[in-house]
């Protein structure tokens, strides 16, 4: 597989990351869906990291691995925490923090 391959399936995961966050309407799927984003930023990194022959990408991807972590941590941590006040986890309802 060439390096082509490799970055049509990241834009593609990256897409579908995309329509993930802007067509549904549960806190959870946003969650996920983001961190499908990050992993497709990883994977371009990674693609072009080994293309040119340096190693900044895969520290940089190393970085992005650890935010991915601690976004997921904090993400769910709220997504728990709203659906213990509200049973519900769907976005378009939270409305306390408009007021």
């Amino acid at each position: 597989m060439g390096y082509g391959h490799f970055l049509v399936l990241a834009a593609l995961l990256f897409l579908i990351g995309t329509a993930g966050v802007m067509i549904r309407r549960n806190a959870l799927i946003i969650v996920m869906s983001v961190e499908l984003m990050l992993n497709a930023a990883n994977m371009t990194l990674l693609t072009f990291s080994r293309m040119w022959g340096d190693l900044s990408g895969h520290t940089f991807a190393l970085i992005v691995i650890a935010v991915a972590a601690a976004e997921a941590a904090v993400g769910l941590a709220i997504v728990v925490a709203v659906f213990r006040g509200r049973r519900n986890v769907d976005v378009d309802r939270l409305t306390t923090l408009r007021h």
